[in-house]
């Protein structure tokens, strides 16, 4: 059957251990996607280029596009039947334009920041452009009879991932394998047996991790407790002073003038 493996990078530990098992089980047609969401610590876009680098795997990388979705919300906003006071609708369009930033114009095109209990950003910035720009393509080709997505989820992670299979089809037919599947490979391990993986293959994780990180795919994630914060705030002040300003011009975006990172 024709197969191809596909693994999501991050840039953190789990997504790098799931591609150096993909590599140990030499699986077929192997790629690596890294979703960009202009979020990202430099730290992190630079261990990305290293993992390339240091596996011989070609990474990908992609990003979304809310062009579209923005351009929509200013017609709104500028039609004569627009409900907005003239100040705040003349705001609006004055920052309703893309910056090319993934998750700047993800805020402000919602008019407002993921939170923990909206957590739109992993869907917008990551799930969707991947499957738009590789699993559909892919798809449509007919070139592949079996397409498997490796995704780097652990089931002492959260609460929500506790019970994920680790395998699990998107559409096929399960008696013959083929069709679309998503696979889990490291959903019963621990971070311990990740970082173990790690050094068996000597390849090093990302550097964050030494510095108070607990996640470093986005910079802050919403999910960064407080000491996390902290941490943040006191080695990378610029990453806090971007927010500010992203929160600054992102405020302007919706109706109630308000828009900020913390709820």
């Amino acid at each position: 059957m024709r197969e191809t493996n596909i693994v999501s990078i991050s840039g953190g530990k789990d997504s790098t251990a799931t591609l150096l098992l993909a590599l140990e089980q030499a699986a077929p047609n192997l790629r690596a996607v890294f979703c960009d969401t202009g979020h990202e610590h430099p730290q992190t876009l630079d261990y990305v280029r290293y993992l390339a680098d240091a596996t011989g795997v070609d990474i990908e990388w992609i990003k979304a596009d809310f062009s579209a979705d923005i351009a929509r919300k200013r017609a709104r906003i500028e039609s004569p039947e627009t409900d907005w006071p003239e100040h705040l609708r003349e705001a609006a369009l004055d920052v309703l334009h893309p910056t090319g930033i993934p998750m700047l114009d993800l805020v402000i095109w919602k008019g407002r920041f993921p939170s923990t209990k909206t957590k739109f950003c992993t869907e917008h910035l990551k799930r969707l452009p991947f499957d738009r720009q590789v699993i559909e393509p892919l798809i449509e080709s007919r070139q592949f009879e079996r397409i498997v997505t490796w995704v780097g989820v652990r089931r002492d992670e959260s609460a929500a991932r506790a019970n994920v299979d680790e395998w699990e089809m998107q559409f096929g037919d399960r008696d013959t394998g083929a069709g679309l599947w998503m696979h889990r490979p490291i959903a019963a391990w621990s971070a311990e047996d990740v970082f173990t993986l790690h050094r068996r293959h000597g390849i090093r994780w990302n550097p964050l991790y030494e510095q108070g990180m607990s996640r470093v795919g986005c910079m802050p994630c919403i999910n960064a407790r407080k000491g996390e914060m902290r941490e943040i705030a006191r080695r990378f002040p610029d990453e806090i002073a971007r927010v500010a300003e992203w929160e600054r011009i992102a405020s302007a975006a919706p109706k109630r003038g308000c828009a900020t990172f913390w709820p």
